[in-house]
């Protein structure tokens, strides 16, 4: 009996961790329903200002920002929170793959996400700490902070280098360029069409657009992050409750065998005491 007990208990405890999870997952999954809209609008900024920047550049390929050597910076964004595989473990993987191949530079990484952090701490003193975006309601708030901080990397060490690591919406990890801008835009484009009218002189225009780059960029891979991670979440927790589902059957199935042997026990009890007072009788 005892035995049994404990197991029912057991299989209680499972149920409730069962539902728990299956709580987290729905939760996880509501979120990237949320996320899809932003990421589209984003994607779609990014765009409109890279085909601006090409328009402009056509003819005004002399403000292009030369590969003068830069402070290089590395924004690596992770999780804030668990349950997503090994998420943070394969950005590490690809920040620590490109350290090596880069032997010489001395990178200063931007940590975003706080289960990213503790697999850092081989790589300071170069990591700057960001608690990251939990739900896309924070997305905002995480990055003022993280343009707070490349604003002060900035002010240390001049003109920057940035890239960043980052898994996209489809988990893939993506490495692109950020600053110098507009790197990857063809360089000999056709330029039969008019020069685009302007407002301010060419040098501002560029700073003020790379501005505005900038900002979306980050925008983009902070959503594209979070769309990631709970994309994992909700596959990682998925299987932890059909894991928790099959044990929870198999101690069902023990518990009704133990049921069974307790009634079989009681049943023998019974007829031992009925063979026994009909002994008695005769």
């Amino acid at each position: 009996m005892t035995h049994r007990q404990d197991l029912e208990r057991h299989r209680h405890s499972l149920q409730e961790i069962r539902e728990i999870m299956y709580s987290m997952k729905t939760l996880a999954y509501m979120e990237t329903r949320k996320l899809d809209r932003f990421i589209v609008a984003q994607q779609a900024v990014v765009r409109n200002i890279e085909a601006v920047a090409d328009d402009f550049l056509a003819f005004h390929r002399e403000f292009m920002p030369a590969p003068e050597p830069r402070a290089e910076v590395c924004i690596v964004i992770g999780s804030e929170r668990g349950f997503c595989g090994d998420f943070n473990q394969s950005l590490v993987r690809e920040l620590e793959t490109y350290l090596e191949s880069h032997p010489h530079s001395n990178v200063e990484t931007i940590a975003i996400g706080r289960k990213l952090h503790p697999l850092l701490e081989n790589h300071e003193p170069r990591v700057h700490y960001l608690d990251g975006p939990g739900v896309v309601e924070e997305v905002a708030s995480v990055l003022n902070r993280l343009v707070e901080q490349l604003n002060t990397l900035q002010e240390a060490h001049g003109l920057l280098s940035v890239f960043g690591i980052y898994h996209d919406s489809s988990a893939e990890i993506l490495r692109p360029r950020l600053l110098p801008p507009f790197q990857d835009l063809p360089q000999d484009r056709d330029t039969d069409s008019q020069a685009p009218l302007l407002q301010l002189s060419a040098r501002e225009f560029l700073i003020e657009l790379t501005d505005h780059y900038l900002f979306a960029a980050l925008n983009r891979m902070l959503y594209a992050s979070l769309m990631a991670e709970n994309h994992n979440r909700v596959s990682h927790l998925e299987g932890a409750v059909r894991h928790l589902d099959d044990e929870s059957d198999n101690l069902s199935r023990r518990c009704n065998t133990l049921r069974q042997e307790e009634i079989i026990e009681e049943i023998e009890v019974i007829l031992l005491s009925t063979d026994s007072l009909t002994g008695t009788d005769g």
